[in-house]
């Protein structure tokens, strides 16, 4: 059930958090939004863009890991990901940042798989040991469409750096049967400058989660040393691309980035220079969620050479890295504002999949 019926009724007040509206200059009318990718679509810039992102495949270069290995014949790189995409799960999500899940969730599709190998990964079961299923181009249309059905906020793509290609073609099909909602580029921001020109005039919200800046860093923790420069890279395009987060007149976020950093212990320097380089390099005005949910998980947990990780981060530390965003110049630091009580369930899991399929061929 909601927590309330329907939306907040604040318009340009100070009901608002002054992080996300400042008075109302981060306001934009949700009357006059339009997603960004049904002009592509209209002019058929979206279909060449799925077109060439496919082809693309027989030589994947679409992530910082240049296999260039024929996926589109099924063959694995480092991603583990062939010609189709893995989904794991999809459902309405309430525990992301309010601007996104207001009062129906974020509608948020998890793909299976990643070109990460984070010793620490919270989600390792999707990411590392493939949990989910493959599904077609025609299928993951439809589970758009669903979360869009059951009055999600927006799609929430969430490990889509490898599979690019496939959301592309599967967003092709979703437009053209009425998807009308934000799309949310959920991404560790190790992606490949393609695959963000790709989507440029396609994604609406940009959400990377810059991880760690230190090399030696990356290279333990990630298992990709060039991470922080391919993150730089690709951040920076997004920032081009759709500027500082905006939301409607209920706080909700239509488009921008939204830039995620998770805290880790013993790792502040990472946090200072990033926050520094946020603030330089993009604008002081960028939305960033300075995140305290880290506790030790997969390798970080089990496995000695990782014991300076395994605990959690502190309450000393957690203050330090807002501190730390704050003193960069940084101001539009997330808060949680607003009280949702968490319903629905899941639209998509593996042992759904006949539904899917059925649904699929039939629309």
């Amino acid at each position: 059930m909601r927590a309330f019926n329907g939306p907040m009724k604040t318009g340009r007040n100070s009901l608002l958090p002054i992080e996300l509206s400042d008075g109302g200059r981060f306001v934009c009318s949700r009357e006059n939004f339009v997603p960004a990718y049904l002009r592509a679509f209209e002019e058929g810039i979206l279909q060449e863009r799925a077109d060439e992102a496919i082809e693309a495949l027989r030589s994947c270069r679409v992530c910082p890991r240049d296999c260039e290995i024929d996926r589109l014949n099924n063959k694995i790189g480092v991603c583990k990901s062939g010609r189709l995409a893995r989904v794991a799960s999809a459902f309405p999500h309430f525990g992301e940042e309010d601007c996104l899940r207001g009062w129906n969730g974020s509608g948020t599709i998890f793909f299976g798989w990643c070109n990460l190998r984070c010793v620490f990964c919270q989600n390792f079961e999707t990411s590392q040991f493939g949990e989910g299923a493959e599904v077609t181009a025609a299928e993951l249309a439809r589970i758009m469409l669903d979360l869009q059905e059951i009055g999600c906020h927006n799609i929430n793509f969430v490990t889509p750096e490898h599979v690019v290609p496939q959301i592309l073609e599967a967003l092709v099909i979703a437009v053209e049967r009425g998807l009308r909602l934000p799309l949310v580029y959920n991404t560790s921001a190790y992606d490949s400058p393609e695959s963000i020109q790709w989507m440029n005039g396609l994604i609406d919200i940009y959400m990377p989660d810059f991880k760690l800046w230190d090399a030696e860093h990356c290279r333990k923790y990630l298992v990709a040393s060039n991470y922080a420069e391919a993150a730089r890279g690709v951040i920076a395009a997004m920032h081009a691309q759709v500027g500082e987060l905006k939301v409607d007149e209920n706080g909700l976020a239509l488009r921008g980035v939204l830039l995620r950093h998770l805290v880790m212990p013993g790792l502040l320097e990472d946090t200072r220079e990033i926050m520094r380089w946020i603030a330089d390099t993009l604008s002081r005005d960028t939305y960033v969620n300075v995140m305290d949910q880290y506790y030790p998980a997969h390798k970080a947990e089990t496995e000695p050479r990782f014991s300076e990780i395994n605990r959690r981060t502190s309450d000393g530390e957690f203050c330090h890295a807002r501190e730390s965003a704050r003193a960069a110049g940084l101001w539009r630091l997330d808060t949680r504002w607003r009280n949702v009580i968490p319903h629905g369930a899941p639209v998509w899991l593996p042992m759904m999949r006949q539904r899917t399929d059925k649904r699929a061929s039939v629309n």
